[in-house]
Parts: C-alpha cells; structure tokens; sequence
C-alpha cells in the first residue's frame, strides 16, 4: 500500500502536521468507518468518515464522526441550500477522484463546499481518510477546518 495518495500530497503542500496510518480494510464491514476506529483502536467520534451529499445537485464533501449520521436538513441549511440528499458512490468517485471506501476530503479533484461537524473540533487530534481503503491520517480537527476552508456546522442527525 502507498502512503503516498493525492490527500497526503495536498496535506504536506499546505504544510499540515500529520500522520499516516495504515489498517487492514475489511470491503465487507457495514460500516467503514467503525471498521476503520476498530482497527485504529480509536474512539469512533474521533475517526470521521467522509461522505459525498448533493445540495441543491450540487457536489458538498461532509466530515463527520464514523458512529453518526448526517442531518440532510442541517446540511441542506449549514451549506445555504433548501435540500440535500447522500451522492450514489458511482458519482461520488467520479467527482473525488477516490474508490468508495478510500474516499478523502483533502486531495479531491476539485474543490468543493466542505463541512465539518462542529463537535469534531472538539478533540486534539482526528482521523481522516487519507486516500486509499485502509489508510487514515491523524491530524488537528483545526487544520482540516482550515486546509479545506470548511464551514464547521451542527449537521448530525
């Protein structure tokens, strides 16, 4: 496996303090991102999933903690939209550039509206994607706010 993926580059190009972590990924598990705190050893709300919605059909990347769900009307009104509904993973991976699986908020092929649950922000040190099934990298909740001018929202269900 290559720790090297667009997300990692594009973190080390803003200059971002970060670390690489690999885990072995389980294609069968029912959610990828407990799967992915199981295997880290880590608190799920500290291990935050990345999902593709659409607001208003247009893309929207969403980070939130692996052991929540997503509020569509608070994502709808946190990205100034009337209506939001999860992006099908065929478009998801066209629009990212990443698998299903491996998908990242950092490295995408281009930029899109990005929100983060505010209560990530919380922790010192979270989780995230970091472009391939089975790498995360561990980084300020802070600076994935700040390298991807995300709008931190309440947007859990």
């Amino acid at each position: 496996m290559s720790k090297v993926t667009p997300a990692t580059r594009a973190l080390a190009a803003a200059g971002i303090s970060f670390t690489v972590h690999a885990y072995d990924y389980d294609p069968d598990a029912e959610s990828i991102g407990l799967q992915a705190a199981a295997a880290l050893g880590e608190d799920p709300a500290r291990v935050l999933k990345t999902l593709m919605a659409l607001v208003d059909g247009k893309p929207v990347c969403v980070v939130v903690p692996s052991d929540r769900e997503v509020s569509m009307k608070k994502l709808a009104a946190a990205a100034g939209g009337k209506s939001a509904q999860m992006m099908k993973p065929p478009e998801a991976e066209r629009v990212t550039g990443f698998k299903v699986g491996g998908i990242s908020p950092f490295g995408q092929r281009r930029a899109v509206k990005t929100i983060i649950d505010e209560g990530a922000l919380a922790h010192d040190l979270v989780y995230v994607n970091g472009g391939q099934r089975g790498l995360q990298v561990r980084l300020s909740p802070r600076d994935v706010r700040d390298v991807l001018k995300a709008t931190a929202a309440d947007v859990l269900a």
